[in-house]
């Protein structure tokens, strides 16, 4: 399971994600000296330890690489909330802790999802103690 990026990582994989084209170090930095003040080795660095870690891939271009984004950043995302719920000791517990801090935008968003991959309406269990007594 992925680690979570650190911060210039995230910076430098938002940019490669939204882009959605190879890119390279010198576009990514000059879009970074925007916000802050950073060195070409610096993104440089960060970009060739994203494609050790397996995040992006790169190809040669002349004399510099070009580099693209191995996945998503919504599988990143539920790769990540995957493995934080798998290291709960009562995964109910923590999906009804997450759903509460969910804003209203954020739970209409989960119900579409679940529409999206439910078969048909999702409905609560079925109450054995009724249909053992006859109701």
């Amino acid at each position: 399971m992925p680690r979570q990026l650190g911060e210039l990582e995230d910076a430098v994989m938002t940019r490669v994600w939204q882009w959605n084209r190879p890119v390279t170090v010198r576009e990514v930095l000059e879009d970074l000296q925007r916000e802050r003040s950073i060195a070409y080795t610096t993104v440089m660095t960060v970009m060739d330890n994203l494609h050790q870690k397996g995040w992006v891939r790169r190809e040669v271009d002349g004399r510099a690489y070009r580099y693209t984004a191995v996945s998503t950043r919504a599988a990143y995302s539920a790769a990540l909330m995957n493995e934080a719920w798998s290291q709960s000791d009562n995964p109910a517990a923590a999906l009804v802790a997450f759903f509460g801090m969910m804003s209203p935008e954020q739970r209409e968003a989960l119900q579409d999802a679940v529409r999206m991959v439910s078969p048909g309406p999702v409905e609560a269990p079925a109450d054995d103690t009724e249909s053992e007594s006859g109701r």
